[in-house]
C-alpha cells in the first residue's frame, strides 16, 4: 500500500505537531482541519502541508476533507468534558463520523489514536470507557473497505507536553506541592516513538485490524516522576502524597474549577496503572526511547 496524502483530524494538536514533520520527511503529504486555521500556520512550513478550514464535523464536511487522500489519522482527544463537548462527541460520535466519511471517500487507511486502558465495559473511569467505545467501533470495521490500526499509548511525553510541562510550572508556584494519586502508575513514552509507530504501521499490512500498545522503556509511580522533574530542573521541592480521601477531595475541589486542572474522573483513571502488558513498540521495531534522553533538553 502507498500512501501519497493524508488528512490528519485533530493534527493541530501536541502530537500532531510531531506527525506532520515525520510524514513530510517520508515524503507523504499532509492536510490538516483546524476550525481556526490561522492558529496554526507554522505547520504549512513542512513540504507538502497545508491548513484547511473545518467549520462543522459532519460526515459531509469530513468527506470534502478526506477526498484525494490515501489516509485518515484520527487524534481526537480530550481528557475533560466541558459544556460544549463530551467524551461521547468526541471519542466515540466524531470516531464515528470520521469512519463513514472515509468510506464514502474511498480512502483505504485509517489509523486511530485510542488510550492505554481504554475498555468500554470495563474502563476505570468515562474517558476509558468512551475510548474503548471509539476503538471498538474502528476495529470492527477494519474487515471491510478501510483498513484500521489503533494505538493505545501510556502519558506521552515530549517537546510542548501538556504532562511533563505542566508539572514543572506546578513547582514554581511557593511551597509544598499536594500530590493527589502519587502512587499511579505510567510508563511515559516519547512522542517521537508514538510518530514512529503511526508511520511504521501506515504502510504495513500485518498492522490491519490490530491494536497496539505504547510505552516507554521504565515504569514510574507520578511521585518518582514529579521529582524526576524536580531533579533535572536542579529544585528541591517538598512532595506531599495525598491520601485517598484527601485526593479525592482534591479532584472534586479542582473539577469544578475553571479549566478543570483535575477531576473525579481523572481520579478514576489514574486508579488503574497506565503500564503495557505487551509492548507495541517492540512488535514495530521500534526502540523506546528513556525519559533522560529527552526530558533534560526540554529545559536547558
Amino acid at each position: 500500500m502507498k500512501i501519497h496524502k493524508a488528512c490528519i483530524i485533530g493534527g493541530t494538536g501536541f502530537v500532531g505537531h510531531h506527525l506532520v514533520p515525520k510524514f513530510a520527511n517520508a515524503g507523504i503529504e499532509c492536510r490538516i482541519p483546524a476550525r481556526r486555521p490561522h492558529r496554526y500556520t507554522s505547520l504549512e512550513v513542512q513540504p507538502g502541508c497545508e491548513l484547511t478550514m473545518l467549520g462543522q464535523l459532519d460526515v459531509a464536511s469530513l468527506k470534502s476533507q478526506f477526498d484525494g487522500c490515501d489516509a485518515v489519522i484520527n487524534l481526537l482527544g480530550i481528557l475533560n468534558e466541558s459544556n460544549s463537548c463530551s467524551f461521547e462527541e468526541i471519542h466515540v460520535e466524531a470516531a464515528e463520523k470520521i469512519l463513514e466519511a472515509a468510506q464514502q471517500s474511498g480512502v483505504k487507511r485509517l489509523l486511530h489514536m485510542s488510550a492505554l486502558n481504554a475498555d468500554e465495559t470495563n474502563g476505570a473511569s468515562n474517558y476509558l470507557k468512551s475510548k474503548g467505545k471509539g476503538e471498538n467501533l474502528m476495529l470492527m470495521q477494519s474487515s471491510n473497505d478501510v483498513k484500521v490500526t489503533s494505538f493505545r499509548p501510556s502519558v506521552i511525553f515530549g517537546g510542548n507536553d501538556s504532562f511533563i510541562n505542566r508539572f514543572a510550572q506546578l513547582m514554581m508556584i511557593p511551597g509544598p506541592l499536594p500530590l493527589a494519586c502519587a502512587g499511579a502508575k505510567f510508563s511515559p513514552v516519547y512522542v517521537g516513538d508514538v510518530t514512529a509507530a503511526f508511520l511504521r504501521a501506515l504502510t504495513d499490512a500485518s498492522t490491519f485490524g490490530k491494536s497496539y500498545e505504547l510505552c516507554g522503556p521504565r515504569t514510574l509511580t507520578l511521585q518518582e516522576i514529579v521529582e524526576y522533574i524536580a531533579h533535572i530542573k536542579g529544585m528541591h521541592k517538598n512532595v506531599i502524597a495525598l491520601g485517598d480521601a484527601m485526593s479525592r477531595l482534591q479532584a472534586k475541589i479542582l473539577g469544578v474549577m475553571p479549566g478543570k486542572p483535575f477531576t473525579m474522573d481523572n481520579y478514576n483513571s489514574l486508579q488503574q496503572p497506565s503500564v503495557c502488558t505487551h509492548n507495541g513498540l517492540q512488535q514495530l521495531g521500534i526502540t523506546a526511547t528513556d525519559m533522560d534522553a529527552i526530558v533534560p533538553r526540554m529545559f536547558s
